[in-house]
């Protein structure tokens, strides 16, 4: 009797120990987590996940979590209190990250402290990338670069990669745009056609250090200061025109794709056509920098603002869209000079920041101008260009991708930042990531699943034409 009872005990403790919850620890939820939420919530109950939600201010996420209390939770959390983080930490099996790129490191060290793995959808940072050593002694995978981009360029761009390869063909070219743009019914009179459904500070900082790609077999740099004036037109099929301006370094990407010896290489941003000229004369205007504080007062106009950039030797009388015009080398009555009016760069509205830099006035008036609204659609744009050797003759292939938004909450940006990492989560936690230390989506097996799911049950997939 003793004996059955105690393999009934053996057997009992068996079948819980198989059933043992994974306890997720999602640190921060803002703009582009909804759809990572939902999907973590889609699966709970299946994969037997307990998420807790730790943000600064989660009461908005009460009402998402009401229907999911037996495996979910909102919890209060600061970055600061570095005790709160160790014992959330230390209570999970894995953590996902969609703090600030630059608070990932403390993170990051936390995780591999109590051998917990880690998953964000952030570049692999210089600080980052100096834990691999001691995340593979603590057993733990620091998955990064698993949103949109980084995340699905890369697995994107692997499946053609090796679909070419596989065939025999040899790669010469390789080009790769992305943006999160408008759908064109949410344009409105918008002439940037521009809103934000990213981090505003990022967009008003974009590009803010040297370009560096390869162009047949040549190094190419373009400075900050000429970056919005030299772009590439393209077009994807069914959704029109963009064109595209160069990233900060596409040089480091020839190796996690296994293209060292690729005469041509670009990694680029998209924007509809005339934002980047508009962008452009911000940048030449001073407008985007963000090292100098101006001392200005809060009751310091935009017109003030923008009239104190302009030489004194001006002619005072003329209009002051004029006189910008006249600094600039633009046409007063052409598309530039009209898409810095709309932003209200010539008014007397109130740049309402004291002590500002002129980056964060410009992030703050750009707030406004380009939020999303609730009825707005955003549009994702990704489109890779091949150029390859196969039996002697020249082959070219496209790959694109489009999503539309649903709304101003599960936006495309969401879906396609948080919908890839969810996934990847997944199968670290089911044990199919068999590799330790720092990881980016390269693998195929790791991309197709996740290119597969994203097809098979969102619909979201890239077409291909090749000629």
């Amino acid at each position: 009797m003793g004996g059955s009872f105690l393999i009934l005990q053996q057997s009992i403790v068996a079948f819980y120990f198989c059933r043992m919850t994974s306890r997720l620890l999602l640190l921060g939820a803002g703009r582009s987590a909804s759809s990572l939420i939902q999907y973590l919530l889609r699966h709970a109950p299946t994969e037997n996940w307990f998420l807790t939600v730790a943000d600064v201010n989660p009461a908005h996420l009460v009402p998402v979590l009401a229907a999911h209390s037996e495996y979910a939770r909102a919890v209060p959390f600061d970055l600061a209190d570095e005790a709160g983080l160790e014992a959330l930490v230390s209570q999970a099996d894995a953590v996902i990250s969609m703090l600030p790129a630059t608070l990932h490191p403390v993170v990051a060290r936390a995780c591999v402290r109590h051998g917990r793995h880690l998953a964000t959808a952030s570049y692999v940072s210089p600080e980052i990338r100096a834990l691999h050593d001691d995340a593979v002694a603590a057993g733990v995978t620091l998955l990064m670069e698993c949103g949109l981009d980084p995340g699905l360029d890369h697995m994107s761009a692997m499946r053609a990669i090796e679909h070419i390869r596989t065939r025999g063909g040899v790669i010469t070219s390789f080009k790769s745009y992305c943006g999160g743009l408008l759908a064109p019914a949410a344009e409105g009179d918008n002439p940037w056609k521009y809103k934000f459904t990213w981090n505003p500070r990022n967009v008003v900082l974009a590009g803010q250090s040297t370009a560096k790609f390869l162009e047949n077999g040549r190094l190419r740099f373009i400075p900050y200061q000429q970056l919005f004036a030299r772009t590439e037109s393209l077009t994807v099929p069914e959704h029109g025109e963009f064109e595209g301006y160069a990233n900060r370094d596409s040089l480091s990407y020839r190796a996690p794709y296994g293209l060292d010896d690729v005469p041509t290489i670009l990694r680029g941003t998209l924007r509809r056509p005339g934002y980047c000229a508009a962008w452009h004369a911000l940048v030449r205007l001073g407008l985007t920098d963000d090292s100098v504080n101006l001392d200005n007062p809060e009751t310091m106009t935009w017109a003030e603002l923008v009239a104190a950039y302009l030489p004194a030797t001006q002619v005072p009388h003329l209009d002051l869209s004029q006189r910008v015009a006249t600094y600039l080398g633009l046409n007063p009555a052409g598309e530039e000079i009209g898409r810095l009016s709309w932003l209200g760069l010539f008014s007397d509205r109130l740049v309402g920041h004291a002590h500002a830099t002129p980056a964060q006035l410009l992030e703050r008036l750009l707030s406004e101008k380009w939020q999303l609204q609730p009825h707005d659609h955003d549009l994702i744009v990704m489109q890779h260009q091949f150029e390859f050797e196969l039996n002697g003759a020249t082959h070219r292939l496209t790959s694109s991708l489009a999503v539309v938004g649903d709304d101003a909450t599960h936006t495309g940006m969401a879906k396609t930042v948080g919908l890839p990492l969810g996934m990847a989560v997944r199968r670290l936690l089911r044990g199919e990531v068999a590799q330790r230390g720092v990881l980016i989506p390269v693998g195929a097996d790791l991309y197709e699943p996740i290119l597969e799911e994203l097809a098979a049950d969102y619909g979201i997939r890239f077409s291909e034409e090749e000629h």
